[in-house]
């Protein structure tokens, strides 16, 4: 019945498994692809035809984690998969970014890739088989894909690159989280996270991957040799060298006079008159000839600013190659925010803040490892003004997510662990101008912020971005382009970076990839530029503040014996509670015993770790304590001196003069301050008002004479006579017998739990 067609390569100590032709058939392409114990599906569709007037290329990556590829039920009211998470919008970015220019130019029909997890065994990430899959599903659809492309994890553990890590240990015991997609002879993509890696060894990882890479792609040509459909038919365009030429004799000069306009306001409203000539010019055209022209006056416009860089080493706003446009930075200018920063290069700013929070503010996420919590989080938001436009303003998007995910990685490294710095910290990300690289505005933003909030960062990141310009064996890289060079050049190459060495490497491509020689310039050129940013950066702030700001939550920790938790939290979190609502701090406490203590008053803070000392503190004979009356007796007071531990005054220690009521000395809620004078085998305290002064705290001489002996009162049996016959006809010599043991019979002889200590048994 299934017409089934299957290969298998070993690859990093697993089998990696292509199948199609049994799931999905209805689609143009199907591959189920499995790796180790997980398996993803990828199915792609075409539109078979285009859009009347459509000029551009709509193509759609999907991905989806099923939770029950995990036997997990998803959390939420629901309980089904919803929108996407952050995790998987950054997976089809991961998916769209190398496959986007592997597709011809004038290819506009519309395309759908849905790459969905049917099983995740906990160790091979779905992500890199997600994107395999993908390439696999295009390459035997029969669509005109340029692939296959193939990926892969790399890690960097003790000195040695390791093929497809887990992600979460690929850090944690190593230095670098690394993405890699490539074809047979260039690479397309690079994603990364990375502990201050030399230039060196980023580029021997990224080669290490392109080689590994190489596999793969194999692997899927086996599977379109036995599964592959007939390809498309694909339209050849006419000849539009004609049109062209008489496109530059009517705009040509005026297009090349925009683009020495270094305003960018300026050099917009220039080309829009030139595209305008071009318009009416045309204008009695039909629609498709007309469309035809548009995309023409594009094709020249890039062909004019590629021509003067590469030939004359001439940019749009006059530049070098590599020089970096003039940096503008400020730190403090919002007074209320816990760090804030105002970072502008050339024509792009950012705001950035950075806010200090406790452990309840952490971000729980729900995914295929379980519930996991994040103590760092960075978002950042592009709102249309920021490039003089009219357009949504709500919810971020794919992109949005994508350039705050780039930063954070690029900050991540830096951060002091949780251990020294136990805040939850969000950096937030204003785009106010745009022209340019703003998510590295957003890096040198956002690490300046937090320092400004005093976080004590390992050492100050900044980011810079590289262009491409590449025809034939000529190319020329920029150092910091601006958004006409980025969308007329050939490559988005961004690194980010300490002195010491490189945190984060993206890298996107619109041609059929780069070779090791111009990422080798380009990773040269990019760690000059990075060095020139942070000496800007510097003159506005060299290093962390050593304190917070005084609208920031402080944060104490205190480590108890793992036997006092349950103390602390008391009996159905009772005693925590208290805590917290006497004093007004929050108090977390782990099962290893790490009390946190959090407040923005200093004095909340000190009086709920005093309140937690005294319950998990032993008392000491001698020492006076401050306390409180919870309980009033007929024979004195017991008072709360240690948060946790109550011990008794006996009516004869509230004062050196006899006192006939201990409600004539003490109230209920009182405080008193008192010294422990004994404890007892079995933990009873007994305390002494008199000998400490109530108003200082300081302890008084004991004035009072000591209790004379009793003497020697005889047996018990020689006082028998006389006290029955004191009793009124109970005396006289009746034999009662031995004497029952009736034990302990309390305080009230109810048989209670009422219990009268030995010290009062005289």
């Amino acid at each position: 019945m299934f017409d089934t067609k299957t290969v298998s390569v070993e690859w990093g100590g697993k089998t990696l498994t292509l199948e199609t032709g049994r799931i999905a058939r209805q689609a143009d392409g199907a591959v189920l692809a499995t790796y180790g114990e997980t398996v993803v599906l990828c199915a792609v569709t075409a539109a078979k035809s285009v859009k009347e007037g459509q000029d551009f290329f709509p193509l759609t990556v999907h991905y989806q984690e099923k939770f029950s590829a995990a036997g997990r039920i998803p959390g939420g009211f629901f309980k089904r998969e919803r929108g996407a998470t952050e995790k998987e919008t950054l997976t089809s970015r991961l998916i769209d970014r190398p496959i986007r220019p592997l597709f011809p130019e004038g290819f506009y029909n519309e395309i759908n890739v849905i790459c969905q997890v049917l099983s995740f065994d906990g160790e091979t990430e779905a992500d890199i088989v997600a994107m395999v899959a993908a390439s696999a599903a295009l390459t035997i659809s029969g669509v005109p894909f340029m692939g296959p492309i193939g990926a892969c994890r790399v890690g960097f553990i003790d000195g040695e690159y390791v093929l497809n890590p887990k992600q979460d240990k690929a850090l944690e015991d190593g230095r670098l989280d690394l993405v890699v997609a490539a074809t047979q002879d260039a690479v397309m993509m690079v994603e990364s996270e990375a502990k201050e890696l030399t230039e060196e060894e980023m580029l021997g990882a990224v080669m290490f991957a392109h080689d590994e890479s190489r596999k793969v792609i194999g692997a899927i040509i086996d599977l379109a040799e036995q599964a592959a459909k007939d390809p498309w038919e694909i339209d050849q365009s006419d000849d539009k060298s004609a049109m062209k030429s008489e496109l530059m004799s009517l705009i040509g000069d005026d297009i090349a006079a925009a683009y020495k306009l270094t305003d960018k306001s300026a050099r917009a409203n220039a080309l829009n008159e030139a595209r305008a000539k071009a318009k009416a010019h045309y204008a009695e055209a039909d629609g498709q000839t007309a469309m035809v022209a548009t995309k023409l006056v594009k094709k020249l416009e890039a062909d004019i600013v590629r021509t003067a860089i590469l030939k004359d080493g001439q940019r749009i706003d006059g530049r070098k190659l590599d020089q970096v446009r003039p940096i503008e930075a400020m730190v403090g200018f919002l007074p209320r925010a816990h760090g804030s920063a105002l970072f502008t290069r050339g024509e792009t700013q950012a705001i950035c803040t950075t806010t200090l929070g406790t452990k309840d503010s952490e971000q729980m996420i729900d995914g295929l490892e379980g519930l996991s919590y994040s103590n760092f989080m960075l978002h950042y938001n592009f709102p249309p003004y920021s490039v003089g436009e009219v357009g949504r303003f709500g919810a971020p998007g794919r992109r949005e997510i994508g350039h705050g995910k780039l930063a954070w990685r690029a900050l991540h490294p830096v951060l002091p662990s949780h251990d020294d710095f136990p805040y939850t910290i969000r950096i937030l990300s204003d785009i106010t101008e745009s022209n340019g690289s703003s998510s590295m505005a957003t890096v040198c933003g956002g690490c300046l912020s937090m320092m400004d909030a005093g976080v004590p960062i390992e050492r100050p990141v900044s980011g810079i971005a590289m262009g491409l310009i590449l025809e034939g064996d000529e190319f020329a890289v920029l150092s910091d382009i601006l958004g006409d060079e980025d969308h007329l050049g050939d490559m988005d190459f961004k690194v980010a970076g300490t002195e010491n060495g490189i945190t984060t490497m993206q890298m996107d491509i619109k041609v059929a990839g780069i070779t090791q020689e111009i990422m080798a310039k380009a990773l040269e050129q990019a760690k000059a530029g990075r060095q020139h940013i942070l000496g800007e950066m510097q003159k506005a702030l060299g290093s962390a503040r050593t304190e917070l700001s005084a609208h920031a939550p402080r944060i104490e920790t205190m480590q108890i014996d793992k036997s006092k938790i349950r103390d602390v939290i008391g009996t159905g979190g009772k005693v925590i509670r208290e805590i917290v609502a006497e004093t007004g701090a929050k108090v977390d406490i782990d099962d290893e015993g790490v009390i946190k203590i959090s407040s923005s008053n200093a004095d909340e803070i000190a009086a709920a770790r005093a309140w937690i000392e005294g319950i998990v503190e032993e008392a000491e004979v001698g020492k006076i304590y401050n306390g409180k009356v919870v309980n009033i007796v007929d024979f004195g007071a017991f008072v709360n001196f240690m948060g946790g531990k109550d011990g008794l005054v006996h009516v004869s220690e509230m004062k050196n003069e006899r006192v006939e009521k201990p409600t004539d000395v003490v109230s209920e809620g009182q405080e008193v301050k008192v010294k422990v004078l004994e404890i007892d085998n079995r933990g009873k305290v007994r305390l002494s008002m008199r000998v400490v002064d109530q108003e200082t705290g300081e302890e008084l001489e004991d004035t009072r004479p000591p209790r004379e002996p009793r003497g020697d009162r005889g047996p018990r049996g020689d006082r028998g006579g006389d006290r029955r016959g004191g009793r009124g006809g109970r005396g006289g010599d009746r034999d009662r017998g031995p004497r029952r043991d009736r034990g302990d019979r309390g305080g009230d002889n109810g048989g209670g739990e009422a219990h009268v200590p030995d010290f009062l048994k005289d």
